[in-house]
């Protein structure tokens, strides 16, 4: 799919902040209201924008636990692999899941409330499954930075950007 530089400010906007009406997310991409309407509804049905949703404070919400996890399975075949992968996209804790490489074979950003609730986890995730051979776990002491947001080349961040409060 061919973006030209309207669908990258739309785009920028957007993931500043997902909640803009059209008229004020077409005067921050410099467009008409009804071309903003229109390319952003191309833009959802091309899966561009996978979705719309709101980023939450876990410290705010009691999951104030977070943890990076190297998970090394004993048999890597793709059975094995897609099988850890979907107990993984099953658990409402784990956050992020991700097969990397080299090194474990999965990496996942695990949210807890505590450690008591993060150890039921791990039974149920790391401990009960046999084919994983290796759990390392690093814990969070502190979010120094969080952004989702994609870098759009050429995009002047400035013209999208929201007005200073």
């Amino acid at each position: 799919m061919e973006l030209d530089a309207i669908d990258l400010r739309l785009l920028d906007c957007l993931q500043g902040d997902a909640s803009l009406s059209n008229q004020e997310l077409a005067a921050r991409a410099l467009t008409s209201p009804a071309t903003a309407l229109r390319r952003v509804r191309r833009l959802l049905d091309e899966g561009v924008i996978e979705r719309r949703i709101a980023v939450l404070s876990p410290e705010k919400l009691g999951a104030g636990l977070t943890a990076l996890v190297e998970i090394t399975l004993d048999r890597q075949g793709a059975e094995h692999l897609d099988a850890f992968e979907q107990r993984a996209l099953a658990e409402a804790a784990v956050q992020q899941c991700y097969r990397v490489s080299p090194g474990p074979d999965f990496l996942l950003v695990v949210h807890a409330a505590d450690m008591t609730r993060y150890h039921a986890l791990v039974q149920r995730l790391f401990t009960q499954d046999a084919n994983v051979r290796n759990v390392k776990a690093f814990f969070s002491v502190k979010r120094a930075k969080f952004d989702p947001r994609l870098v759009l080349e050429g995009v002047d961040a400035t013209a999208s950007a929201p007005p200073a409060p």
